[in-house]
């Protein structure tokens, strides 16, 4: 009974290994972060952004610009005008303030929502052509090796120039 233990032990210990080692060659990792960064579309992206940031800055700019012209122009003045006209031209200046905030605010938000939008497809695109190199060459799980994207070690097989060949790039 003792040696009908043992030899249990050591087949289970034996399957286990075996198991453990072809699950480890059904594994490979892919620096996403570098793929996608080496699509042509995203250069494309980073353009329109860049194009899109520089569009909404000049517009702040000038917001701030004609901001400071009035509060300059009604500061000199002031001392000529009456108090009601102080006070509407201080209510002027407040609504200008506010307005620029929010433009501001509605800036960063369109940028936010044009960066996702030109990003979806970039990454969509990416993960099919991982599929399907990893399909292809018989991998069942692959692992995102970005930096700080939990992968410590990846001795795998680095599918990174596969899906670039597969992309075209």
């Amino acid at each position: 009974m003792k040696n009908f233990k043992t030899l249990l032990f050591a087949a289970a210990l034996f399957i286990g290994a075996t198991s453990f080692t072809q699950a480890q060659d059904k594994v490979a990792h892919i620096n996403t972060q570098d793929l996608i960064k080496s699509m042509p579309e995203m250069a494309t992206a980073q353009s329109e952004m860049e194009k899109l940031g520089k569009t909404y800055e000049a517009d702040i700019r000038a917001m701030g610009t004609e901001y400071q012209n009035k509060m300059k122009q009604y500061e000199a003045e002031a001392s000529t005008k009456t108090d009601e006209e102080n006070q509407k031209r201080m209510v002027e200046v407040q609504t200008m303030e506010q307005n620029i905030q929010q433009y501001r605010s509605t800036a960063q938000q369109d940028m936010q929502k044009k960066e996702v939008d030109l990003l979806k497809p970039i990454t969509e695109k990416a993960k099919a052509a991982i599929l399907k190199v990893a399909r292809a060459q018989g991998f069942k799980y692959v692992l995102d090796s970005t930096q700080g994207g939990g992968v410590i070690m990846a001795d795998g097989k680095n599918l990174l120039d596969d899906v670039k060949k597969q992309l075209g790039i």
